[in-house]
């Protein structure tokens, strides 16, 4: 009797979850309908990423195969991990990983900091006029072609007619040729990158000082507080968060440097400090045809990425700061 009981209200419980089930399956399918403007918005970026980021993804199996376009995907033997033994076996694969972990470590000190604190001033600007002129100023470089500033990069620093060692040879100092020396790449690729990218990066964060409650500046000067310790006290710890999701999001993509101004401003002199995991992807897929070896370092590329994502986003939870999820 007892047992039958049981079996009784077990199954209206199962049926009651059902039931809610159902219901909550019904209030959001109302609810998708009721906003469906909404989310025929979505649908062009939902659909670009499934189409170009997650479809793509059925190839990555070519990274464990010796692929040959002839015999396609079903047809190429799979090798496991030959592939990415044979990277990591290569010898260039320490002045690889140097490069590239270099060239991001300098630009996450270097570039990342930058927008925020061109932002933190610009924010304490009184006049109107002068505040657009710099933010116009600042932003248009970002909207010039990256081929054209390596193009003005290559101009300003030639060593017989560039600006800058002329500017140099005032004071007696030899030309010296940036583009041509490995000693030189990462800080001129870093520097041309935040002159190209600063004025655009401090788009977000000028939008997250406008949430800064004014009162608290009033009662800071009434309390004869100066700029800077208002800056200090105020102003960066009310940005905090956001400067916390952009860190995150830029060591998540920390060894992907990018490929198109690395290449353009390389050559055969600097080609020591300027080879990256990118223009080596490049080189051995496309170039050389070696497809699954291409595959197999730009998978290995996009683990380590992901893995350094999920660490930074945890450290940052387990501070209790601001976190992606």
């Amino acid at each position: 009797m007892a047992q039958s009981t049981n079996t009784a209200g077990t199954g209206l419980m199962m049926e009651r979850k059902g039931q809610n089930s159902k219901s909550a399956w019904a209030k959001k399918m109302q609810s998708i309908i009721r906003n469906y403007d909404l989310y025929l918005l979505l649908l062009p970026t939902l659909a670009y990423f499934i189409i170009f980021h997650y479809v793509p993804m059925y190839g990555l199996q070519i990274a464990f195969q010796n692929f040959n376009p002839i015999k396609g995907y079903s047809g190429s033997p799979w090798v496991g991990f030959d592939n990415f033994e044979r990277f990591f076996e290569s010898y260039q694969f320490g002045t690889i990983i140097k490069n590239t972990i270099g060239i991001s470590v300098y630009e996450l000190l270097v570039a990342f900091p930058a927008p925020i604190i061109l932002a933190l001033m610009i924010n304490q600007l009184t006049s109107e006029r002068f505040k657009k002129f710099v933010q116009t100023v600042t932003y248009a470089p970002h909207f010039i072609s990256t081929v054209v500033v390596v193009g003005i990069v290559s101009l300003l620093l030639s060593p017989k007619t560039g600006a800058v060692n002329t500017f140099l040879g005032l004071f007696g100092i030899n030309p010296i040729f940036f583009m041509g020396e490995a000693s030189w790449f990462k800080t001129v690729f870093v520097l041309s990158g935040v002159w190209q990218s600063v004025g655009w990066g401090t788009i977000i964060y000028l939008a997250a000082l406008t949430a800064v409650n004014p009162d608290l500046h009033e009662a800071a000067v009434v309390d004869g507080a100066s700029k800077l310790q208002r800056v200090l006290n105020i102003d960066i710890p009310s940005i905090m968060p956001t400067v916390i999701i952009m860190l995150i999001m830029n060591v998540g993509h920390m060894m992907s440097v990018g490929f198109e101004k690395v290449y353009l401003m390389q050559n055969q002199l600097n080609v020591d400090a300027s080879e990256t995991i990118q223009t080596y992807v490049y080189k051995a897929g496309l170039v050389q045809a070696q497809y699954s070896y291409a595959a197999a370092i730009g998978l290995f590329n996009t683990v380590i990425n992901f893995i350094l994502l999920i660490s930074v986003n945890k450290i940052a939870k387990s501070l209790k700061q601001t976190s992606l999820w």
